[in-house]
């Protein structure tokens, strides 16, 4: 008989409450910030470049700026990890506040510890339509009242002033959501992507929210032809072993990877089979074996912008 965590045969009790959890924990791994917002935090700082470094905790890559003129950082991550964040962020900088903080999108896991900065932050900024998108996203989760917005935004670009270096905020269109976010530090060359990059991971494609592949393979393109090769990018998420940052090859294996994504899918509706069918495949997109087996979220997302009803 099979063993339970404990090293005993499972009681039928145990059994049946590990049956009756099966479809919820199938739903939080298909869904990144939730997921995330269950695991054990292991925080990290890193330094990167220039002044900039990076947080890891639970949710998608912190980014922080500390200088004698300025401090700054980028996403909030949840309200717990976002503290630890801020302590660190404090005592690399002696100082109590920050100039501001910016926003890649409006995802739970990079905006639910808002709260944490607001009281220190002179702003939250971020693109237009964030503040909209965390309202949809929590009028749904019936928990507006836990959300604090950002109350600086912008519809193209913005440019933040911060000493000797500045941070620009930049929308390049639909990607990952309708409402992400490029950020750079000019002076350390160092851009974050937000959830623009998932290094060798499956996305989250948010259609509900605006997401397009199509539009994200040009938003790939557009910052890799953008940025200088001596650029270093942060990413939102990576695949375990993968690091959070990187170099512009990166930004052209995940387009390469959407492109196969939506050529794969492509040919499956030609080939005449249904949605059921295809969004069911399991098997390793041919070229990106980091990637793991194919996941249903990625596909059905990839067939509805293919195929919509």
């Amino acid at each position: 008989m099979s063993k339970s965590g404990f090293g005993n045969a499972p009681t039928r009790r145990e059994f049946i409450a590990a049956a009756s959890m099966a479809p919820l924990a199938g739903l939080m791994r298909s869904i990144p910030s939730l997921a995330q917002a269950q695991q054990p935090a292991a925080t990290a700082f890193k330094d990167v470049r220039g002044g900039v470094g990076i947080f890891t905790g639970r949710g998608g890559t912190i980014g922080w700026f500390v200088s004698k003129e300025a401090v700054a950082a980028i996403d909030s991550q949840y309200p717990d990890t976002a503290k630890t964040c801020l302590d660190g962020i404090n005592q690399r900088s002696g100082s109590h506040s920050i100039n501001c903080l910016m926003i890649t999108h409006h995802h739970a896991d990079h905006t639910a510890g808002i709260g944490v900065f607001r009281p220190v932050a002179r702003r939250v900024v971020s693109y237009v339509k964030v503040p909209e998108l965390m309202k949809q996203a929590a009028i749904q989760a019936k928990n507006e009242d836990q959300q604090t917005y950002p109350d600086t935004t912008f519809t193209d670009t913005r440019v933040e002033d911060l000493g000797k270096e500045k941070a620009q905020l930049e929308h390049f269109g639909p990607g990952h959501t309708g409402g992400d976010a490029v950020i750079l530090f000019e002076k350390a060359n160092v851009v974050h992507m937000g959830d623009l990059v998932f290094n060798r991971r499956h996305p989250f494609i948010d259609r509900p929210s605006g997401a397009s592949i199509a539009g994200w393979i040009k938003v790939l393109e557009t910052v890799a032809k953008k940025y200088s090769k001596d650029a270093i990018f942060i990413y939102g998420h990576a695949q375990q072993g993968f690091e959070v940052t990187g170099r512009t090859p990166d930004l052209l294996y995940q387009r390469d990877y959407f492109t196969a994504l939506l050529d794969y899918v492509r040919a499956e509706i030609k080939a005449g089979k249904p949605r059921a069918a295809i969004i069911q495949a399991t098997e390793t997109l041919k070229g990106f074996p980091d990637h793991g087996p194919l996941v249903q979220r990625v596909l059905e997302s990839t067939y509805d912008e293919l195929a919509p009803a």
